[in-house]
């Protein structure tokens, strides 16, 4: 073999090593990406969507959480015996869209709970007010929205208190029961420390992409999605930036009245499903 056709063939084999080693180090990467489920002690979960496909319940008992949720008494669903809702809101920020939500509520008698960041307290203390004001819950969703598995059990007391203490001074409300941890992010100490400080932790049994402000398809597309995933016991998820959402919400509580349920506040759950 010529001095050309060495070059060629060292050029060859060093090409196969670098697409064994990229294969490799792919390879372990994806493995490193696996689901924390494997860590359930130390390791965060993330509790992503469960969809209810032609009315049958969603589930959980697959994702490796389930009994931390039964143990701290998390909420995921209520009594799926009961043809009964639970309308909760997340609002991390001011999009525009809240009063016209609040409007459809008191319009329809409908409640609901609010869980509201330290941002939001600070930008949007009359709408905090106004929440208060109509009898809806408010909820804590932690002052400044961390992944709370990442942070030390001090520091989540300081992120649920701040929000806590904010919303106390300005409503007058004293109760604060319930938390929504930022990102659906959790694992069993989030869920814990919570606990000790008298909140249940609440989830969600029907949600959709909603999130993305820029990202908006019209009312119909909000309204399929929730009404394609309603079923006895249901806590519906919403993110009160989305538009579609707002222009959605009435035609949705009025379908599912259609339809026989029943909306109710989270406070009088009174029974849990896992």
């Amino acid at each position: 073999m010529d001095k050309a056709g060495k070059v060629v063939e060292t050029l060859i084999k060093r090409r196969e090593w670098i697409i064994l080693l990229a294969a490799l180090l792919l390879a372990s990467g994806l493995a490193y990406l696996k689901p924390a489920a494997a860590s359930p002690g130390g390791g965060a979960f993330h509790f992503g969507f469960k969809r209810s496909v032609g009315g049958a319940l969603p589930s959980i008992k697959e994702e490796g959480f389930q009994s931390i949720l039964q143990q701290h008494g998390a909420i995921f669903l209520g009594d799926t015996s009961q043809r009964e809702l639970y309308l909760t809101f997340d609002n991390g920020y001011e999009n525009g869209y809240t009063p016209g939500i609040l409007d459809v509520l008191k319009a329809k008698g409908v409640p609901a709970i609010f869980f509201i960041t330290g941002h939001y307290v600070k930008d949007k203390p009359e709408l905090v007010k106004r929440m208060a004001a109509e009898g809806h819950l408010i909820g804590n969703h932690s002052w400044s929205h961390p992944d709370m598995s990442a942070i030390s059990r001090e520091q989540i007391s300081t992120e649920l208190a701040k929000v806590k203490t904010a919303v106390s001074e300005l409503t007058g409300q004293q109760e604060m029961a319930f938390l929504r941890p930022p990102r659906g992010i959790f694992n069993d100490r989030v869920l814990a420390v919570s606990k000790e400080h008298g909140y249940t932790s609440v989830f969600w049994s029907v949600a959709y992409r909603d999130w993305e402000p820029n990202a908006q398809r019209g009312w119909k597309y909000a309204y399929d999605n929730v009404m394609a995933q309603l079923h006895p016991g249901a806590v519906i998820l919403l993110h009160s930036v989305s538009k579609d959402n707002a222009e959605a919400l009435g035609r949705i509580i009025d379908s599912a009245r259609d339809k026989g349920y029943t909306f109710k506040p989270l406070n009088e759950l009174e029974s849990k499903t896992y």
